[in-house]
């Protein structure tokens, strides 16, 4: 028997509960790893010395490895709960996936590696490095959920084996539809807004104040993009079975999107850091949540020439008993996680940073 032998049916409670588990785990993800892709991308522009550029550094030095792990956990809770979602995923989307995992190795060796010698020129090149391991993920990202949005192309292939599978049918430069580098401009322009108000949240004086500028102007580059994808999307796409009331909910979460946006850059110019943060917090919420209502039940997929059995919440799932115990492990596990990240945040790491917190400089206590 093969996938397409399946008959299709309507979602088990247990498969929406999971799709909204994954959705959350992928807000979890752009949420914090958004402002600290950000500040990577700001490292060198924030900072116009190395002290400067250690305090930028040193917002996020404590969370940065554990913000990815929320990357590994949606990506696994999408193997566990829907293997065909993740399969069919990677026989296309291999290269740009790829270039994700790319883009976190440069960001995690440059952490690593730039103060390892006691070279002007070694520190630059690897802060360079940082900022470019940072840009390559939202990017990729925001193609790829725009391409999602907009639903990818799949059909039946046999395989060598002779058997069926659904792969994949368009082509790598396809996914760089003008829509969807959009999607992807947008993730770039709202972590780098997100990461200059985190720096601006948790710094005192020159660095205080020159993340507080970029992020004025960045915010309003992420507005006007946010407003180019929101009603675009909404208008031009919609994907076979999508219901109208989560046609609905897309608009009204795109739309709050762009007004926490504009929430943020009033507070920013208003010198409240913690709201402008708040806002674009809030926006990347919203954005994740609206992307998600376009991938019911089709999960991002566009099967309209799909000859075979349409991959959707139903085909891609697993069995019900595996779902089940997935659910009892996520009930105990995710409050945990949960309370020790606002933990680490708001107990441990709360103050903040200035140039004066910066010893001198040694290779030996360099951040």
């Amino acid at each position: 028997m093969t996938i397409f032998d399946i008959p299709a049916s309507a979602p088990s409670a247990l498969q929406v509960v999971w799709l909204l588990l994954v959705a959350v785990l992928w807000i979890g993800f752009f949420f914090l790893e958004g402002f600290d892709f950000g500040v990577g991308m700001l490292v060198p522009f924030l900072g116009k010395n190395d002290q400067g550029r250690r305090v930028v550094i040193n917002t996020v030095g404590p969370h940065w490895d554990g913000n990815e792990v929320w990357l590994l956990t949606a990506g696994g809770a999408m193997f566990a709960a829907f293997p065909g979602w993740y399969a069919t995923l990677f026989s296309g989307l291999y290269l740009p996936l790829f270039l994700v995992l790319l883009g976190l190795i440069l960001r995690g060796v440059a952490f690593e590696y730039r103060s390892k010698v006691d070279s002007k020129a070694w520190r630059t090149r690897w802060d360079w490095i940082l900022a470019i391991g940072s840009f390559i993920p939202p990017l990729v990202f925001g193609v790829g959920f725009a391409n999602f949005l907009k639903g990818l192309p799949v059909g039946p292939h046999t395989t060598a084996f002779g058997t069926e599978v659904t792969l994949y049918t368009g082509t790598f430069w396809g996914l760089f539809m003008p829509f969807c580098l959009i999607g992807g401009l947008l993730f770039v322009a709202l972590f780098l807004t997100h990461g200059a108000f985190f720096v601006g949240l948790k710094t005192r004086g020159e660095i205080h104040d020159r993340a507080q500028k970029f992020g004025g102007t960045l915010a309003l580059i992420t507005g006007v993009l946010a407003l180019a994808l929101v009603i675009w999307g909404n208008m031009a796409y919609s994907l076979p079975g999508q219901l109208s009331w989560l046609r609905l909910v897309a608009w009204i979460t795109g739309i709050v999107a762009i007004v926490c946006i504009a929430f943020a850059w009033f507070m920013n110019s208003k010198d409240r850091d913690g709201w402008a943060f708040i806002g674009t917090a809030l926006a990347t919420v919203m954005l994740v949540v609206m992307f998600f209502a376009h991938f019911y039940p089709g999960i991002g997929f566009d099967n309209s020439v799909n000859t075979g059995l349409p991959i959707d919440l139903t085909t891609a799932s697993s069995s019900p008993h595996t779902l089940t115990l997935m659910t009892i492990a996520a009930c105990i596990m995710v409050p945990i996680v949960l309370i020790y990240t606002v933990w680490s945040y708001f107990f441990v790491f709360r103050r903040r940073l200035d140039t004066k917190n910066i010893p001198s400089l040694d290779v030996t206590t360099a951040a």
